[in-house]
C-alpha cells in the first residue's frame, strides 16, 4: 500500500471539509503527474470500508486499467466498486447500482452529454470530479455540474518540494518577423500576422533531440498518424530505437510497445492521439512537441509528461511548434474557476482533444472528423497532411527575460479576448481601452481622448 504524500492528504482533508459544508459535487484540480489516482483510491478505500458503493468513470481504457491496479494496491474493497468507460456506463445507466460516491476522472470532459446522463442518474451520490485543467476552450463553465472547486498545489510549489522535476524548456527563437508587414497606421497587417503565425515545425526534431537530450527516453507528440510514422523512421535511421503508436495501433501491439518502453528497450515513442491523459509512464525524461494546439489542457498534458521526479533530474521539453507563445511555460501559476468565460474569438474555438479527433495541418483546429474537409478553414484533409518544416530554425532555452515577455503577451491576449464583444462604454480600465483600440485598429489618439473623456487620465 502506497503512503500518501502530505499534499495528497491535504487534498483529502479539503474534500472532507467541503463535504462538511454541504457541497456534494466537487471539482478537484490536481496538476498532472501528482498522483490524483492515489487520492481517489484512498477515498474509495474509506468509502468501501463502510460498505458504500463506488462508481468510477473515465473515457479511456488505459485510465481504467491503471485505476483498477491502484485501487487494488490501496486495499479498496473491489466488490463494491464499478469501474467503466463513460461511453458504456451511459448506455446502461439504468442498470447500475446507485453509488454513494461517483468519481469522474479527466473531468474537463464532463460537460459532454454522456457524462451528464450519468451524473443525472446518480442524484444521491457524492460527486468528485478530478482534473488537472478545469478549463474549456468553448468558454463553458463548470458551475453547471459542480458547486465548489478545490485548487491543488501550484506546479512551482510541487517542484520546490521535490514532487515534480524542474524543467528546461526549448522553443523557437521567434516568429517569422520578416513576414510581418506594416500598413499606414504603423501596426502590422492582419494578413502578414496570420502568415507569420501559420503553424509549422521549427527545427529538425532528430538533430535537436541528439543535441539536447541524447540517450534520454522521450515521447514525441505529432499532429497525425503519418507524421508519427515518419518521425519514428527518422530516429531509427540514426540508430535511435523508436516506435510509432496511435489510436489505430492494435491493442496487443500497443501494450507491447508500452512494456518495451518502460523496460528501456525502446528509447522514443512517437505518437498521435495517445498518451495525453491518465497513462503513467514514469521514465519519460524528454517531451518533443511537434503538434500545435490551442488547448491549454492538452498543452499541460504534453509538457508535464516528463516531469516525474528523480534525484538530480531536469525534465527537457522541446517545443518545435511554438505552443509556448500561446500558453507560456507550464510552470505559470494559473487561477482556476468554476465560472466559464464566454468564447470571445470564434477563430480560437476548438474542442478538447480526445481519441478519435483530427488536427487540421492548415489551421491546426481540432475537431471530430466527419468528412474530408476542415470545418474551420475548408482545407482538404488527407492521412498524409504535412506541416511546413523550417529545419534551419534555432531553438533556444527559455530564459527569465523571455518568460516575462511571454507572461506579458498572455496577459495582453487575455484582455483583448475579454473586450472583444464589448462596447466602448463597457470598458472599465485603461488597459481595456488600449486592448479595444488594438482590436479595432484605432489610432493611438483615440485611446488618449476616450480615456480622458472617461476620466481615466487627466
Amino acid at each position: 500500500m502506497k503512503q500518501l504524500r502530505d499534499y495528497q492528504q491535504e487534498t483529502i482533508g479539503n474534500i472532507l471539509a467541503e463535504l462538511h459544508q454541504g457541497h456534494r459535487s466537487i471539482i478537484v484540480q490536481q496538476p498532472p503527474r501528482t498522483g490524483k489516482t492515489v487520492i481517489m483510491a484512498e477515498i474509495a478505500r474509506r468509502a468501501t470500508k463502510k460498505g458504500n458503493q463506488v462508481l468510477f468513470i473515465a473515457h479511456r481504457k488505459e485510465i481504467l486499467d491503471q485505476v483498477r491496479t491502484t485501487f487494488i494496491e490501496q486495499n479498496v474493497s473491489m466488490e463494491l466498486v464499478k469501474i467503466g468507460m463513460v461511453q458504456t456506463i451511459s448506455r446502461r445507466v439504468e442498470t447500475i447500482n446507485q453509488p454513494s460516491v461517483l468519481f469522474i476522472d479527466e473531468a474537463h470532459h464532463a460537460l459532454a452529454k454522456s457524462y451528464q446522463k450519468i451524473i443525472t442518474a446518480c442524484p444521491r451520490a457524492i460527486k468528485l470530479l478530478f482534473t488537472a485543467t478545469p478549463w474549456r476552450m468553448s468558454g463553458q463553465g463548470f458551475d453547471k455540474i459542480a458547486d465548489t472547486l478545490i485548487n491543488g498545489k501550484s506546479i512551482n510549489w510541487l517542484i520546490k518540494h521535490g514532487h515534480l522535476a524542474p524543467i528546461d524548456y526549448y522553443a523557437p527563437k521567434q516568429i517569422e518577423n520578416k513576414r510581418l508587414k506594416k500598413h499606414s497606421t504603423g501596426d502590422f497587417t492582419s494578413e502578414s500576422i496570420e502568415q507569420a503565425l501559420k503553424p509549422k515545425i521549427y527545427g529538425n526534431a532528430v538533430k535537436t533531440y541528439q543535441k539536447l537530450a541524447r540517450n534520454k527516453q522521450a515521447i514525441a507528440y505529432t499532429y497525425n498518424v503519418a507524421s508519427a510514422k515518419r518521425l519514428a523512421q527518422a530516429f531509427n535511421q540514426k540508430n535511435i530505437n523508436a516506435k510509432a503508436v496511435s489510436g489505430k495501433t492494435p491493442k496487443d501491439e500497443r501494450n507491447e510497445i508500452i512494456r518495451d518502453y518502460r523496460s528501456g528497450k525502446i528509447q522514443i515513442v512517437t505518437n498521435a492521439e495517445l498518451f495525453t491523459e491518465g497513462l503513467d509512464l514514469p521514465n519519460v525524461d524528454c517531451v518533443i512537441m511537434l503538434r500545435p494546439t490551442q488547448s491549454l489542457s492538452l498543452f499541460l498534458q504534453f509538457s508535464m509528461r516528463a516531469m516525474n521526479p528523480r534525484k538530480g533530474k531536469r525534465a527537457i521539453i522541446i517545443d518545435h511548434v511554438g505552443n509556448i507563445e500561446r500558453f507560456g511555460l507550464p510552470t505559470v501559476d494559473r487561477q482556476w474557476s468554476l465560472i466559464g468565460k464566454k468564447e470571445q474569438n470564434k477563430r480560437q474555438q476548438a474542442v478538447s482533444v480526445i481519441k478519435g479527433v483530427t488536427v487540421c495541418a492548415n489551421c491546426f483546429r481540432t475537431f471530430y472528423r466527419k468528412g474530408d474537409v476542415c470545418p474551420y478553414c475548408g482545407a482538404k484533409l488527407t492521412e498524409d497532411m504535412q506541416l511546413d518544416v523550417d529545419e534551419k530554425a534555432e531553438l533556444v532555452k527559455v530564459q527569465t527575460e523571455r518568460r516575462q515577455q511571454l507572461a506579458q503577451k498572455i496577459m495582453t491576449d487575455a484582455v483583448m479576448r475579454n473586450v472583444a464583444d464589448k462596447k466602448p462604454k463597457d470598458l472599465k480600465s485603461l488597459a481595456e481601452i488600449k486592448a479595444y483600440a488594438k482590436l479595432k485598429d484605432y489610432k493611438p489618439g483615440w485611446i488618449y481622448f476616450y480615456a480622458k473623456q472617461r476620466g481615466m487620465i487627466s
